[in-house]
């Protein structure tokens, strides 16, 4: 749902997706529950960025809804909406495996209420939330209301255990990459939509349908940065892994963060500044996103 009489600025982000509690299963058995979702650990870190930052997400009003909307309030995000439009807050169990990697199954319900859209400098979309019904819908609904001047940035983080793989996943995927400026995708990403294509013929597939740019991560093995003026390509930072919970959308908030003030600003520079808040994630447990005086 669309609420155009909102009062974001042209100088916020307005992040629209899922929110939910991982809980986490590390590989000696220990079970902890965090807050988390793609969408809500890309709001958690660029409100720690010291960028304003409104979230359209939805959760219940329940136990888990409340530990959600305190870890958002401590972050300093702002939400775009009433978020109690659930009858219980999602989760996602979370097996850490021994290289630190992270595998989910998830029980989640996914729709958004009005939202407060205004004039957002950046949207970032993500993830389940903007391909699982019926909240997809509510997303691209957002995306279409959106004033010219706001440059949109979609991380697709595919999640293959809840929306599956094939056809129909490949179409909702394809319907938000035509209204994004700049996609960020993993080459897993690649692998789950585009099995039957080499990475760097889904990376043309995706240009194709309109975006200016593709932000690859490839784990380890560094980042590129693909346009039509070629690729630039970056080093991973090296960690400690604690594990990968969060990294992925952490570099996606890092990215919209080096964009802020010029969105022609070196790709190197900007992948560098992205691979650095990355590697902060990494080295600590669970989608603990850095602060801005950690990456000085």
């Amino acid at each position: 749902m669309v609420d155009d009489v909102g009062r974001g600025g042209a100088d916020d982000v307005l992040v629209l997706g899922e929110a939910l509690v991982d809980v986490v299963r590390t590989a000696d058995g220990v079970v902890t529950e965090r807050p988390g979702g793609s969408a809500a650990n890309v709001a958690v870190a660029l409100a720690r960025l010291g960028r304003p930052v409104r979230f359209a997400t939805a959760y219940a009003d329940d136990e888990r809804g409340a530990v959600l909307a305190q870890h958002l309030e401590a972050a300093g995000v702002d939400l775009a909406g009433d978020p109690h439009v659930l009858a219980r807050t999602a989760s996602a169990q979370a097996t850490i495996g021994t290289d630190g990697s992270a595998s989910y199954t998830f029980d989640l319900d996914w729709r958004l209420g009005p939202v407060e859209v205004g004039t957002p400098r950046f949207v970032h979309v993500c993830s389940i939330g903007a391909v699982t019904a019926p909240g997809a819908d509510d997303v691209v609904a957002v995306l279409e209301s959106l004033p010219a001047t706001s440059t949109v940035l979609y991380d697709v983080n595919a999640r293959p255990a809840i929306t599956g793989t094939g056809p129909a996943l490949v179409e909702a995927v394809e319907r938000v990459l035509r209204r994004a400026h700049l996609v960020k995708v993993s080459d897993e990403d690649l692998e789950a939509v585009y099995p039957d294509l080499a990475s760097a013929a889904a990376v043309e597939r995706i240009l194709d349908l309109g975006p200016r740019t593709v932000a690859v991560t490839r784990g380890g093995d560094g980042a590129d940065w693909v346009s039509a003026a070629g690729t630039v390509s970056v080093a991973s930072e090296p960690v400690r892994v604690a594990d990968t919970i969060g990294a992925g959308d952490t570099f996606a908030a890092a990215l919209v963060d080096a964009l802020w003030d010029d969105v022609d600003r070196d790709p190197a520079q900007v992948l560098a500044h992205a691979a650095r808040a990355a590697a902060v994630t990494v080295g600590r447990p669970g989608a603990d996103p850095p602060w801005r005086h950690e990456l000085a």
